[in-house]
């Protein structure tokens, strides 16, 4: 049994959405789409209280199929690794459940196994969560209100590429950030195994602007189209259909 490639978009945020699509509704899509969207919001050390801003960050998670948490800047690395791994074992568990259903029946999971059964399953989905090939894409908020927390956003991702590059599957990252002045989100790393170039890159980043974080996630999901996309070989916008 093997679930082929994981796909993420792992965004990280410290506000609401406030310009352009529902996130929400975006994420729905993604997940349609085959590509889990995991929604970190990120708390300077000292707030005592979560913003209203990021109410929407569980929403979006939930409607992406992913995961979701509100850390502060201190426990960000921990965390950003936390949600990639956790996010990783709910997908594959979800394609276990559908082979699972597909061969004793449609009521038929993980959890209605007997424990002897259950627990050679979950050693099935922690092999795969090892083996299998994961393409991550980091989408960074960078409007005014995060640029003081880019710098251990920075420290995040570069341990998360070493932590998941102790799997013996493929890893692949890229990273975007948004908004940007010239389009509505910007590539800053090309996809790669590591994520070596964060110092130099994050050096480099500006800060400012809305947050458009609907029209971001739809762009981050053309990254991952590799081969064209369901209807973009005939010219035709696969976004537009479902009305985005």
């Amino acid at each position: 049994m093997k679930p082929g490639r994981l796909k993420q978009i792992l965004l990280l945020t410290d506000g609401c959405s406030n310009h352009g699509e529902d996130p929400i509704a975006v994420a729905a899509l993604a997940q349609n789409q085959g590509v889990t969207v995991n929604v970190i919001g990120v708390l300077d050390d000292q707030q005592k209280s979560q913003p209203q801003g990021l109410e929407e960050v569980e929403s979006i998670a939930e409607a992406g199929g992913g995961v979701s948490q509100i850390v502060y800047q201190k426990s960000l690395s921990q965390t950003v690794q936390m949600v990639t791994r956790q996010a990783m074992t709910q997908t594959i568990q979800g394609v276990v459940n559908k082979e699972l259903q597909e061969i004793l029946g449609k009521d038929q999971s993980i959890e209605e196994l007997p424990p002897e059964k259950r627990g050679e399953v979950v050693e099935v989905v922690d092999d795969l969560g090892e083996t299998c090939d994961l393409e991550v894409l980091v989408l960074v908020d960078t409007s005014a209100s995060m640029h003081h927390k880019l710098p251990t956003v920075k420290d995040a991702l570069y341990d998360l590429s070493l932590s998941l590059n102790a799997r013996s599957g493929k890893n692949h990252f890229s990273v975007f950030t948004f908004p940007d002045v010239n389009d509505t989100i910007k590539k800053v790393i090309e996809w790669t195994p590591e994520l070596g170039d964060m110092n130099r890159v994050f050096s480099k980043l500006s800060s400012g602007g809305y947050t458009p974080t609907g029209p971001a996630l739809k762009e981050a999901l053309y990254a991952f189209t590799e081969r064209p996309m369901r209807g973009m070989q005939d010219g035709v916008d696969p976004y537009e259909e479902t009305g985005f």
